[in-house]
């Protein structure tokens, strides 16, 4: 099997970065519903440009509409969705499984990826995906490498081998939503979790980047995943600049054809590398974390001294005016630098920092390497031939492809030559085609202006029959979700008391659970293959599951058993309410609604959330670098921010030890809210109330 190379293109020239540079495939938003809102994206116009561009060298454009998206958008959203696939695209990617649902029912025709911000992880995620409509999955970051040739096997997979990674598990983080209004899952993300913080256990409390994670390169383990069934290999970096995106995918290529990659792999590192780089969670933990920098660092060349009172990096790098330098002191950045000049064994730097003789010299603009990862390696090679004869009209032809043009005049003087006309057709105005001309001419004149007026008119004409338009599909009816109803009613409270009309049950130790037979027992969002062998034999002590994520459905018909559909199902319209009401006891409804938009989707079985903590992150790996040995394993920490907010950070076991973040500020039903729905679900064994309606966060 031949894997997909797929690249990202946060605007026009990314994505010409990405197709000259020999990908297989490009991923871009449009100016709506996009994970990446703060990307340049593109419009309808520039996304059918590329989409032929990427047509002629028989590569793939996949439309990222991948957000949640409201009730009162809905509308909107679908209209969307298939005007993109009317200007070329080949897929559409989404968060909303359920959303998706109800667009490949009413568009067949439309081909569907189910983006990372899902969360697939298992193979019960997997065939929800595929009993949607959709085609591939994007694999949740976190998914254990072994967990992923089962998947595999349902249906095709895509995983992500470098850029940035997320803290928190693939679309469950409300950190941005409720620390400052700006939803990652709506593609407003403000990184808070790239910030510093401290943490109250000892070796941790200095201020450091304590959940900022390092940038996933995979590298030569590419084969890992190829062995385990992933089909395409996603590179992240929709933020990134064109020279970024060219110089990993030819670092990628080149690891594809069996290639070293060395020299792609150092222009890669000093086009965008922040903190060096990890294997990811699917390889296990490895230097997940860059707790010491934040931001490019680039890729070391030398160590500075000091000549003449100047600062010097003796290195064999062949410095030049434009390159830029950042300095390290013990791991951490002590300031910027660019080049000054030449000298003999190295070169001299500019910098307004206090720099210090042994600090380390990382170059983070290689103009040189820049001008190397830019220059297209690929292209559509086609024969064209012209014919400029005096007293005919003007014709090209290629590809079966012909266009005539206006008469041509005999000249008077010198006429036009062969190597002239074809110096023009080898213009081709941007597009990936690469013309080899053959010129058949006699004694004819024609205005320079007129030859390229022809040209551009003939290859426009070749790129539209090279790559046709699709037929448009017409417009449909989508039609409005049944209404159901489900059974559960009442308050429901999370924690490790029972509490409320209805208790679900959150170990600290999934290893040791304790029996509450009438009680839900609380699953998280990653939920692995060990897991599952782990707790399938104890799901029967329990009146059902209550679940972080899709899977759940699946899983609760697998063992016959009732599901209460938490939070992290994201339900936020009433397409997703309504195929979720069909096979859920409950459900929760999306914690980052208002007040109104919860109303709007209020029936029997709907609970929001009431009182009590918020949970902002599910994080599926270590903060202490895994240091078991000094680790006190308490329950609890706090996680403090630069202005001294306090953020709850718990310590669970299932597998190995994960961790929550839960928001600074409680969430508090006092105020004697009039009732909102028909019930409400509290966490952190807060004392239950019923019927009160969660205040509006957005």
């Amino acid at each position: 099997m031949t894997p997909e190379l797929l690249a990202p293109a946060g605007d026009e020239q990314s994505a010409y970065a990405a197709l000259f540079a020999g990908a297989d495939a490009v991923y871009l938003g449009l100016r709506r519903f996009s994970a990446r809102e703060s990307a340049a994206n593109f419009s309808e116009e520039v996304l059918l440009r590329v989409t032929n561009a990427a047509h002629l060298l028989g590569a793939k454009v996949y439309v990222a509409l991948n957000t949640l998206v409201k009730e009162s958008e809905t509308e909107e959203f679908f209209g969307q969705a298939v005007r993109a696939w009317n200007c070329g695209a080949d897929a559409i990617l989404m968060q909303d499984i359920f959303l998706g649902k109800a667009l490949k029912e009413a568009y067949p025709e439309i081909v569907l990826h189910l983006s990372t911000q899902a969360g697939c992880c298992n193979v019960h995620g997997a065939v929800l995906a595929k009993r949607c409509g959709f085609s591939r999955v994007v694999l949740a970051r976190e998914t254990p490498l072994s967990d992923i040739p089962a998947i595999s096997e349902v249906i095709e997979t895509e995983a992500f081998v470098q850029g940035a990674l997320c803290t928190c598990f693939s679309g469950q983080c409300y950190f941005s939503s409720f620390a400052g209004g700006n939803s990652g899952n709506r593609g407003r993300c403000k990184q808070p979790c790239r910030r510093e913080y401290s943490i109250d256990r000892k070796g941790f409390g200095g201020k450091a980047y304590a959940l900022s994670p390092s940038d996933l390169c995979v590298g030569d383990d590419l084969s890992a995943y190829l062995k385990a069934g992933v089909f395409s290999l996603k590179i992240e970096g929709r933020m990134r600049r064109p020279e970024y995106v060219a110089a990993a995918v030819k670092y990628y290529r080149a690891l594809i054809a069996g290639e070293s990659g060395k020299e792609e792999f150092s222009r890669l590192k000093r086009a965008y590398n922040r903190g060096d780089y990890t294997r990811g969670l699917a390889f296990g933990q490895s230097r997940f974390l860059s707790r010491d920098v934040q931001g490019h660092i680039g890729e070391e060349v030398g160590t500075l001294s000091f000549r003449g009172g100047k600062p010097f990096c003796a290195s064999t790098f062949e410095a030049r005016k434009g390159d830029a330098f950042k300095l390290l002191r013990e791991g951490k950045e002590v300031g910027g630098a660019v080049f000054s000049e030449p000298a003999r064994g190295g070169f001299f730097l500019s910098s307004h920092a206090a720099l210090r003789a042994g600090d380390t010299v990382r170059v983070t603009t290689d103009t040189a390497a820049n001008e190397r990862s830019a220059e297209p390696v690929r292209f559509r090679p086609v024969r064209v031939f012209v014919r400029v004869r005096a007293g005919e009209p003007l014709y090209a032809e290629a590809e079966g492809f012909s266009l005539a043009g206006e008469t041509v005049s005999a000249a008077k003087n010198a006429p036009l030559s062969a190597e002239d006309i074809a110096a023009c057709f080898s213009r081709t105005d941007g597009s990936p085609l690469l013309p080899k001309t053959e010129v058949d001419t006699e004694n004819a004149f024609l205005p320079r202006s007129s030859l390229n007026a022809f040209r551009r008119a003939f290859f426009e004409g070749l790129i539209k029959a090279l790559a046709p338009a699709r037929d448009p599909l017409p417009v449909r009816p989508i039609p409005a979700p049944e209404r159901v109803h489900s059974a559960c009613n009442g308050s429901a409270a999370i924690g490790r008391e029972p509490r409320g009309d209805i208790f679900i049950y959150k170990p600290d130790d999934y290893s040791r659970p304790e029996r509450h037979k009438g009680a839900f027992l609380y699953l998280p969002p990653l939920f692995t293959a060990a897991d599952e062998v782990l707790l399938a034999p104890r799901f029967h002590d329990y009146a059902g599951i209550y679940c972080e994520g899709t899977y759940g459905i699946v899983l609760s018909e697998r063992y016959g058993i009732p599901l209460f559909a938490g939070t992290g199902f994201n339900l936020t319209n009433s397409y997703a309410v309504g195929e979720v009401a069909r096979c859920a006891e409950a459900f929760v409804l999306s914690k980052e609604l208002s007040a109104a938009e919860q109303r709007a989707l209020a029936r029997d079985g709907a609970f929001t959330l009431s009182e009590g903590g918020i949970k902002l992150m599910d994080l599926c790996y270590c903060p202490f670098s895994r240091s078991c040995a000094s680790c006190d394993r308490r329950g609890q920490y706090t996680l403090t921010d630069g202005e001294g907010r306090k953020f709850p950070l718990r310590r669970y076991e299932l597998n190995g030890c994960r961790f929550e973040v839960y928001n600074c500020a409680r969430l508090s039903a006092e105020g004697g809210a009039a009732p909102l729905l028909d019930g409400t679900v509290c966490t952190a064994d807060m004392p239950v109330t019923r019927g009160h309606s969660q205040r509006s966060m957005l």
